[in-house]
């Protein structure tokens, strides 16, 4: 594994395990949300957007982590392995429930200076309504996406409870000190 990208639905643990991977693996971390928002905001162009993933993605290493169709396919071109974290919506809340009061009650600064407010949570633009949305969704499309001609290079790593991803970093761990690095 030397180009990584984890998918999942919002609140899934995507952002942790790319940085936990990174970190473990010694590699850059590409935060797919710190390239897509600007300040108050604002989507970046599509095109400075691509570019901006484009230029992050060209790197020999990395983890990524985001779902973001519209540079899936110049992360998933690069990518060696997909890791889908696939967990329950029972579980998914409960995380995002979590983090979202943290970042509301805390003013977490996200990218480019964005704040969640309880404003935005009580409001169509709730990332918890957007979770709700989109989690049947993702659970039907990537097992069709990964099926693609394009994608068939991909290893998948399918990981459907938060046990599971220890089990699976326990075994990168243990296969990461046999082979010395």
């Amino acid at each position: 594994m030397q180009r990584i990208s984890v998918v999942g639905t919002s609140g899934s643990g995507k952002t942790t395990l790319a940085r936990d991977l990174a970190q473990r693996m010694g590699v850059a971390h590409i935060e797919l949300d710190a390239l897509h928002w600007e300040p108050n905001w604002q989507e970046a162009p599509l095109d400075v957007f691509r570019a901006r993933v484009a230029a992050a993605v060209a790197a020999e290493t990395w983890a990524a982590d985001g779902n973001y169709s519209a540079v899936r396919d110049l992360v998933w071109a690069r990518a060696d392995t997909v890791v889908w974290l696939d967990f329950t919506l029972g579980i998914i809340l409960w995380r995002l429930l979590g983090r979202t009061l943290r970042r509301v009650l805390c003013r977490e600064k996200l990218w480019s200076g964005n704040r969640e407010t309880l404003a935005a949570q009580l409001s169509r633009d709730s990332i918890i309504l957007w979770a709700l949305r989109t989690y049947k969704r993702r659970r039907r499309e990537y097992p069709l996406l990964l099926q693609q001609p394009q994608y068939r290079h991909l290893q998948v790593v399918h990981l459907r409870t938060p046990a599971a991803v220890r089990a699976w970093l326990g075994e990168l761990g243990a296969v990461t000190r046999a082979s010395g690095k």
